[in-house]
């Protein structure tokens, strides 16, 4: 059995000290915290609740260490708000579950993340970061366009007004996405094609694919753009399929290709879309995935593989403990 502690950002916590819902949009619901503690519990482990990064900090300065920390959590403040307890916990050479802050501070700046899977020849959309309006003069990529905030999860900032089909609603809609998330904003050809969505599990050669996943919009959906509202409302808006056609494990293999070209670690997603000759391109990737076990795409996903969410978390956990040599420890379900 190991000491296993869990980081994690609860929304509700926030909510009660005034925070919008908007901006708690990324943060976990109670029922997640207690089903991943009831399933670290199911391996065999001692599951206890840390917290955020305030109550981390007081916890580690109290004395208080840890085997191992299941870490979800995905901070508040800057482009490394989800880099701030990885860092903290290497600091105090406690190891944890999932990526490691340069991994989080990438991945979380879209427009950096693009920029370094282009460099190494994966497929992404042609883009650029819009900092302030004086940068929308530089634009010069052909419409229809699609503008979201460069560091933002959850759907947050993504609407029907997010396909720009010319400069007037590209101004508009990058002016009221700069104001509201006071960051920049990423703007990139529109894919006209399928959107799926890869769950990852594992390290290096061991690393593998546990399914796609496509999203289907239905028809009182926002069309077109997995939004927001679509995100909020899924039971009603989307149809998730799992797919294994040509065009799927295509998805499939540059998925992978990205997760190794990040260096992200033992389980989370990779978001794509296909272009209007049916090749997909990497979109984003979540190395900090949901994990509510009916509402987050990595558990759907698993689930329509045969993956039960005890299953799921025990591989995440597994490929963690291979990885930081605490071996293999915990027992299937």
């Amino acid at each position: 059995m190991m000491r296993i502690g869990m980081t994690y950002d609860l929304r509700s916590d926030y909510l009660a000290a005034g925070y919008s819902e908007d901006e708690t949009a990324e943060f976990d619901r109670d029922s997640t915290i207690a089903a991943i503690e009831g399933a670290l519990a199911a391996m065999g482990h001692e599951p206890l609740r840390i917290g955020n990064l305030s109550s981390l900090v007081n916890r580690l300065g109290g004395g208080e260490r840890w085997d191992l920390v299941f870490n979800i959590a995905e901070g508040l403040h800057g482009f490394g708000r989800e880099a701030q307890v990885p860092a903290l916990l290497d600091g105090y050479r406690i190891p944890y579950v999932f990526s490691d802050p340069l991994v989080l501070a990438l991945t979380l700046h879209k427009g950096m993340t693009k920029h370094v899977v282009r460099a190494l020849g994966i497929a992404t959309p042609d883009f650029a970061v819009v900092a302030s309006p004086a940068d929308l003069d530089k634009i010069s990529l052909p419409y229809p366009l699609f503008a979201k905030p460069v560091a933002e999860g959850t759907g947050k900032g993504v609407n029907g007004a997010s396909k720009i089909r010319d400069g007037a609603a590209l101004a508009a809609v990058c002016g009221e996405l700069l104001a509201t998330y006071r960051q920049p904003v990423l703007v990139e050809t529109f894919l006209p094609g399928r959107e799926f969505t890869v769950g990852i599990v594992g390290n290096g050669a061991a690393a593998r694919a546990i399914g796609v996943m496509e999203v289907v919009l239905l028809e009182k959906a926002e069309a077109e753009i997995y939004s927001y509202q679509n995100k909020e409302n899924c039971e009603e808006l989307v149809k998730y399929l799992p797919v294994a056609d040509p065009e799927a494990k295509l998805a499939e293999s540059v998925a992978l290709a990205s997760w190794h070209a990040l260096g992200c670690r033992d389980g989370g997603r990779v978001d794509l879309r296909s272009d209007a000759l049916g090749r997909p391109n990497f979109i984003e990737v979540n190395p900090l995935a949901g994990l509510h076990p009916e509402h987050s795409d990595l558990c759907i996903l698993a689930g329509q593989n045969g993956i039960s969410y005890q299953a799921l978390l025990t591989e995440i956990v597994d490929a963690a403990l291979v990885r930081t040599g605490l071996g293999r420890r915990s027992g299937r379900s």
